[in-house]
């Protein structure tokens, strides 16, 4: 048999005498689990154990109505999260100027919906020789976004390829 999800409620409560708290959240004390159950069965509610222990701790309520609350908070909350992605734009050691122009329009607009940017310049053949352009192209992005970015990872090379992740100051 499965273990069951949730607290102990009505019968699955095994314990002789429970602290019982009404709906209204008033502290009736230590009673019998018997009490407690007519209590709940006469206001039409749940018994429901809020605290289990030597001697658990019981409320009266609508149990349904109060997992469902729960459920919209839980639903409200994820609603609001915001999830920060991390976009790439990939660059050349000699990008053409237009070309520079266009990529940097896409880094603003990533910078601006609140996303962090990965900035990549791909080295082939006799590029790797002048790494140089590309620490230079990179220091041309700080200089430009120094206003409204902070550098996350500053620029390294892994291999043939140099890479910077910069993200909004907001964040």
């Amino acid at each position: 048999m499965p273990a069951k999800e949730g607290p102990r409620m009505n019968e699955e409560i095994e314990n002789a005498e429970v602290r019982l708290i009404t709906e209204e959240a008033e502290n009736i004390g230590v009673v019998t689990v018997e009490v407690a159950a007519g209590l709940a069965d006469e206001a039409g509610l749940d018994l429901v154990e809020v605290s289990p222990g030597q001697t658990p701790v019981c409320k009266i309520m609508d149990y349904g109505r109060a997992k469902f609350e729960a459920q919209k908070k839980a639903a409200k909350a994820r609603k609001k999260q915001k999830t920060v992605d991390v976009k790439e734009i990939k660059l050349r050691p000699n990008i053409d100027q237009h070309d520079y122009e266009v990529k940097m329009r896409s880094v603003t607009k990533f910078l601006n919906s609140g996303d962090k940017v990965k900035l990549t310049i791909r080295f082939r053949g006799r590029e790797m020789a002048h790494q140089e352009l590309g620490m230079e192209l990179m220091n041309k992005v700080k200089e430009e976004f120094a206003d409204s970015i902070k550098v996350e990872l500053h620029p390294k090379m892994e291999g043939r390829q140099m890479t910077m992740v910069v993200a909004p100051i907001g964040n």
